[in-house]
């Protein structure tokens, strides 16, 4: 068993073709032994994004903080604290933030893609 807390987490900034403002923080993950998922944080910076991808996998986004915007095939959706989203494999998709405050979500994935 591993107890964590999130400040305790080292943030690094996300690096991928079309991000701007977006950090990532894995609290649990392969280096703690988890066998099947892995739980990363993303906080996007008020003004920043994901970049537009997908990927051959689902992945499950919990919001903790703030809100934002879900952009995929059917358009963009608000997200905010206390939604979960499903996203399904090889959907594309993006995250926007354009509030004042930071967009905090939890996202869950397979071990492997951590």
């Amino acid at each position: 068993m591993k107890i964590v807390r999130l400040e305790d987490c080292r943030k690094r900034p996300v690096e991928m073709e079309g991000v701007k403002g977006a950090f990532k923080q894995v609290p649990l993950g392969k280096a703690d032994g988890a066998p099947t998922f892995s739980v990363r944080v993303f906080t996007v910076e008020p003004g920043g994004h994901t970049p537009q991808h997908a990927h051959p996998f689902e992945h499950v986004n919990y919001v903790l903080e703030g809100s934002g915007e879900l952009v995929s095939k059917d358009g963009a959706k608000t997200i905010r604290e206390g939604d979960f989203v499903l996203v399904d494999p090889d959907e594309p998709h993006q995250y926007k933030n354009h509030s004042d405050v930071p967009l905090v979500f939890m996202c869950i994935v397979p071990r492997h893609y951590e």
